[in-house]
């Protein structure tokens, strides 16, 4: 039996313990909002929480945008903002983007626009604390066999924007009538552990990931984006 090996770039990314301001790529923390937006919030009036957001400028891939902010929002309930029926509906997640940043605006004034939700008591984010993000650019790669099945020693896994994603369970886009058109991994954000405390915890050492058409990408277009997280 023989194997195919393709090839994707990827930026990967290492999340540190070097606090970001709000302007910059993070994971955790206040995002930035502008001095005439608010938090996004869910039908219920609920407040996103940030779950991370990118300086497109640190990203080199050929369908990000070369400047501006996107950022990545979700609800902190108990199944962190997905929607098990339609797993593209933004409403108890969101993605905005930002082309222009007005670096006038202050952490303080972001601050002062958190409203406490009803699940910030026992917060369900992923996310355990905050943390910036240092990317290097690769090629990601996966294998295929004669019968075009993921060979297991593929290993997708860990913090990245673009390449292949991984997933502890099943890819969600095999079992939607329109799966391929999310043909681009836009973020993956995986749980990051240690002896030294976890950074980030889907359930059960699970995973997380954002997919995109990459002609919308390049158009900027964030209407449309698939939101998946699994653990084992």
């Amino acid at each position: 039996m023989s194997n195919t090996k393709n090839t994707k770039p990827c930026i990967k990314i290492k999340l540190t313990e070097t606090k970001p301001s709000i302007f910059e790529s993070k994971a955790g923390g206040l995002g930035y909002i502008p001095h005439d937006a608010d938090f996004p919030k869910d039908s219920k009036g609920n407040q996103l929480r940030l779950l991370a957001q990118i300086d497109c400028s640190e990203v080199k891939l050929d369908e990000f945008p070369e400047r501006g902010l996107l950022q990545f929002w979700i609800l902190n309930d108990d199944v962190i903002g997905l929607d098990f029926d339609n797993q593209t509906n933004q409403d108890t997640f969101r993605i905005i983007y930002y082309s222009e940043v007005d670096k006038s605006v202050t952490e303080e004034e972001v601050s002062s626009k958190f409203v406490k939700n009803e699940f910030d008591n026992e917060s369900d984010l992923p996310v355990e604390g905050e943390f910036s993000m240092e990317f290097t650019d690769i090629i990601d790669d996966i294998y295929y066999d004669d019968e075009d099945c993921e060979d297991d020693e593929n290993d997708n896994f860990g913090h990245k924007a673009g390449g292949f994603p991984a997933f502890t369970q099943n890819d969600p886009r095999e079992y939607m009538k329109n799966g391929n058109n999310y043909d681009f991994l836009l973020f993956q954000l995986d749980s990051d552990c240690s002896s030294e405390g976890d950074k980030v915890l889907w359930g059960d050492c699970g995973i997380g990931n954002f997919f995109i058409n990459s002609e919308k990408l390049k158009n900027l277009d964030f209407s449309d984006v698939l939101y998946n997280w699994d653990c084992c």
